[in-house]
């Protein structure tokens, strides 16, 4: 399914950017790119899960180091504005002790021990319109667009409940199309080697499904040939999702922090 929301929102993007173009932009700008790379993370994941028993908390845990691929296509519409696209997939599982004891009032108590599978996936693309200001070798960018993620969020766990032990196991998932702000610089050093910095911010305060992502990373491109280069940079990515349940069971909730370098093999033409 987010494989065609994606390929529907980079298809929108070619569209709207097939205008003819008036003189050379920027050097720190292309006309077109695409990139394909990936993230080296080492995340920290805060989950907690809605039951009919109370909310099943795991604290702060380390899944430990793994590797997130990432896509990302820029097009340059006449000088000063253009269409920029990202997609990535985080999905991560962690197996370990989580220790949880929540009290829900005459109902009783919903405690767990022992070993616990939490599994976690979040799909997210995005496609944002940028408009570039400057036109010598340093330029600013600002964005707007719109973002589409889905997450799911499971866990099996050891839990005894009123005395009565038994296998926890539960699940959720959701998907939503939130608003986003980008803020971006490019500066090229020379035309085949620029640094750049960007900042973006997805949030969605309402409905079943909500919550925010950020993300900020800075880094440099390097062109040894004139159409295909490599970008190598470090960022970090914020998530703080909330998938709210029926009246009987307790909101779902995911909290991921992602920070660590990446590296691309980016084409421009």
């Amino acid at each position: 399914m987010l494989l065609r929301h994606s390929g529907a929102l980079l298809g929108a993007g070619l569209l709207l950017a097939a205008s003819p173009a008036f003189a050379d932009p920027s050097p720190a700008l292309d006309r077109f790119s695409f990139s394909v790379g990936a993230f080296n993370s080492d995340p920290k994941l805060n989950a907690s899960f809605g039951t009919a028993y109370g909310t099943l908390q795991t604290g702060d845990i380390k899944p430990g180091r793994f590797t997130m691929p990432r896509i990302t296509a820029d097009v340059l519409r006449g000088d000063s504005q253009g269409i920029s696209f990202d997609y990535y997939q985080y999905k991560r599982d962690y197996s370990g002790g989580i220790a949880n004891n929540t009290s829900f009032g005459s109902f009783g108590t919903l405690s767990t021990f022992g070993s616990a599978n939490v599994n976690t996936k979040l799909d997210f693309a995005r496609l944002s319109y940028k408009w570039w200001l400057g036109s010598g070798n340093t330029v600013f960018g600002l964005g707007a667009g719109a973002a589409y993620y889905r997450a799911t969020l499971g866990v099996t766990a050891l839990a005894a409940v009123n005395g009565q032990v038994g296998t926890l196991s539960e699940s959720s998932s959701g998907s939503a199309v939130a608003p986003m702000l980008e803020l971006g610089v490019r500066h090229a050093i020379t035309p085949d080697l620029r640094l750049f910095a960007d900042a973006s911010g997805v949030w969605k305060s309402s409905g079943r499904f909500h919550g925010n992502i950020y993300n900020a990373s800075a880094g440099v491109e390097w062109f040894p040939i004139k159409n295909v280069g490599v970008v190598l940079a470090y960022g970090v990515t914020n998530i703080d999702l909330t998938r709210e349940n029926n009246s009987f069971v307790d909101s779902s909730r995911l909290k991921v922090r992602l920070q660590g370098p990446s590296a691309f093999l980016k084409a421009r033409f």
